[in-house]
């Protein structure tokens, strides 16, 4: 029996004042990625600047529901989340 990793929800703050919001398995791990163009088209044409925040979720889909519902939300609403969530390790 395998044991399942985390999923995180996790926001980026992206040049032009954009957020970006994704999920993965490792934050670290895809925010290197989005760096170096080789993550979400969307941060290509807007580099990373940093994580703004992550939360876990225990399943994938857990996860993807989270991610819906954050991306119908507005820019305030969503650095409003931000603050709520686990801040990245610098």
């Amino acid at each position: 029996m395998s044991i399942e990793r985390p999923w995180y929800l996790y926001l980026l703050e992206c040049t032009g004042g954009s957020i970006y919001t994704g999920i993965t398995t490792d934050v670290a791990r895809r925010f290197a990625q989005h760096l170096v163009g080789k993550g979400a088209k969307y941060t290509r044409s807007r580099k990373p600047l940093r994580v703004l925040g992550q939360i876990s979720f225990s399943s994938k889909s857990e996860a993807l529901k989270a991610e819906l519902a954050t991306k119908r939300m507005s820019s305030a609403q969503k650095i409003a989340f931000c603050a709520t969530l686990d801040q990245p390790e610098s």
